[in-house]
């Protein structure tokens, strides 16, 4: 296959920049963290300005971890206006390229397969890639930087390590400058699907840079990291093969639900299943709204640091169903089963296994028909009202206990604030 030409572009410290573009100042000279002011010094900043970065300040630190003597501005999260912004940015790609050339990776992050809009245009990759980053700019007032690579991968490397050190924040790499600059560049961890586990893993066989991947021999990465091997070698050389279309095309074999949440402080045994049955309302809710069935539930518990292993289990149901009663009372059977009664839980998640249309519902002998159809008819009423009134307006007698967290979760967005009140 002929090389195509693809960007991927990143919005700067997206979470913090849009909070300064919406108080009227400069994302690039800025001191600004998004964190929740309400918790604890402990709790993650979810962006920090690029002028904190500058100065020695991680991305993804905690509040305590920013110099005392540093002078900042924390901004609330508000994720339903990032959101918001994301989609605008989205509206100015679609001046540039077809939805089907584009492919959104993340709430800050999207590829552009360019391939057949240069001639047309006729621009460079980089020349288009300045006037998409400056329109973004003038637009929404968000810095940008862009990488541009021959293939997915290298454009996402020339991102992630080679834009930052160009002036106008733009990187290109094809394969043959992508070996002859990066071949030595270390830490292994500031490449794609690197991550420090897979880096130990590396390092413990002598190899500590992508030179040293694509020379070492292919038969002991393969006993290594199995299946997983392919796209280490691959990725050493440059080389990969998928393509945006067929990222679209792709369609997943085995379908699932799931919501998870990090409690923010200990719960016990009782307070723990208060919350799995929040969480299976929520999620069989889902289920009826996309017009979906499951056969098959499966359960995480983590504890506290104090306590070492966390409790996990599946289990089968004997009906393919979205009934909130069928399927709180498995998960209730699954929680007793399997959680540690007397170690305090921190983390929690369910998931639908096996999740296909109620086209294909079905009941076992000792199932009413009568009675699942009108817990799915209570359930489209529920979702009704949550539309039109709010996810608020209706609540169960267990959401209003002092250890419930749905009336707070659904004020939130990716487990933060959305910037809306009650």
């Amino acid at each position: 296959m002929s090389d195509r030409m693809y960007l991927c572009i990143d919005l700067k410290s997206f979470y913090a920049s849009v909070e300064c573009v919406e108080r009227g100042l400069d994302p690039l000279t800025t001191n600004l963290v998004v964190a929740d002011p309400e918790r604890h010094s402990g709790t993650i900043c979810l962006a920090v300005s690029p002028s904190m970065k500058s100065m020695g300040v991680r991305n993804r630190c905690r509040v305590f971890q920013i110099p005392d003597n540093m002078k900042y501005i924390m901004a609330p999260p508000r994720m339903k206006l990032y959101i918001e912004h994301s989609a605008n940015i989205y509206s100015i790609y679609l001046k540039y390229a077809a939805k089907e050339d584009i492919h959104v990776y993340s709430i800050d992050e999207a590829f552009l397969d360019i391939t057949d809009y240069l001639p047309m245009y006729r621009l460079t990759a980089r020349e288009l890639a300045l006037r998409i980053l400056q329109d973004i700019r003038d637009t929404t007032g968000l810095p940008a930087a862009c990488g541009i690579g021959t293939n997915l991968y290298l454009a996402k490397i020339a991102l992630d390590i080679t834009a930052k050190h160009n002036s106008d924040f733009i990187g290109y790499l094809d394969e043959e400058t992508y070996r002859r600059t990066l071949w030595d560049h270390r830490p292994l961890t500031d490449f794609w699907r690197i991550g420090p586990g897979i880096a130990s893993r590396l390092s413990s066989m002598g190899i500590t840079s992508m030179g040293e991947v694509a020379h070492m021999d292919e038969k002991l990465l393969y006993k290594a990291f199995g299946v997983d091997a392919e796209y280490l070698i691959d990725h050493s050389w440059g080389r990969e093969p998928t393509t945006i279309a067929e990222i679209k095309a792709y369609k997943s074999k085995n379908n699932s639900l799931s919501s998870g949440q990090v409690l923010f402080r200990e719960y016990n045994y009782e307070e723990g299943l208060l919350i799995v049955k929040e969480m299976v309302d929520l999620l069989c809710l889902d289920l009826v709204d996309k017009g979906l069935v499951t056969d098959s539930i499966f359960l995480y518990v983590g504890y506290s640091r104090d306590t070492a292993k966390s409790s996990h289990g599946t289990s089968p149901l004997t009906v393919t169903t979205n009934s909130v009663r069928v399927i709180t009372k498995a998960f209730s059977l699954l929680y007793e089963k399997i959680v540690n009664k007397t170690a305090p839980i921190r983390r929690v998640n369910i998931g639908f296994n096996n999740v296909v249309d109620e086209a294909y519902e079905q009941y076992d002998l000792f199932t009413d028909p009568a009675e699942l159809e009108k817990d799915r008819k209570i359930q489209m009423a529920v979702l009704d009202i949550k539309k039109k009134f709010g996810k608020n307006a209706i609540m169960k007698g267990m959401n209003l206990e002092d250890a419930a967290t749905t009336r707070e979760r659904n004020l939130q967005i990716g487990g933060h604030k959305s910037g809306e009140s009650d």
